[in-house]
């Protein structure tokens, strides 16, 4: 049974930083994307895919709005995925989520979209603000 389970959030001031954690199980192969999401505060707010990263080749993407500042990382001893946020700013705050999707790179593209990721945890909120 795959698990996810997201730590690290809280209130920070803009500028400053954040690692967020997702911490696995259940995963038996290393044919998985990770995936983190944000959803923004307020009716209608999608869950967006801010970074991803494959378990395998380690391939992985970075929304435009997150690029040069935030990285996606993985440690292998720990089956922890690692989102380290940086510069943030208010327009990050939201409820950060880590998903995990079956990916095989031979055969299709990084998932970008929640409909793509099966598995998920529950969340962790981040605050930006002074």
């Amino acid at each position: 049974q795959v698990q996810l389970v997201e730590s690290g959030g809280g209130l920070v001031r803009p500028g400053g930083s954040l690692r967020l954690s997702c911490a696995t199980s259940g995963l038996t192969t290393d044919y998985y994307a990770i995936g983190w999401f944000r959803q923004a505060p307020g009716p209608g707010k999608e869950r967006e895919e801010v970074a991803c990263k494959s378990l395998s080749d380690g391939s992985f993407y970075y929304a435009d709005s997150v690029k040069g500042r935030f990285t996606i990382s993985r440690d292998n001893g720990k089956n922890t995925v690692y989102l380290q946020m940086n510069s943030l700013k208010s327009e990050d705050t939201g409820i950060y989520y880590c998903a995990a999707a079956q990916y095989y790179s031979d055969y299709q593209a990084l998932p970008r979209t929640k409909n793509e990721y099966a598995y998920w945890g529950q969340g962790t909120q981040v605050t930006v603000s002074s």
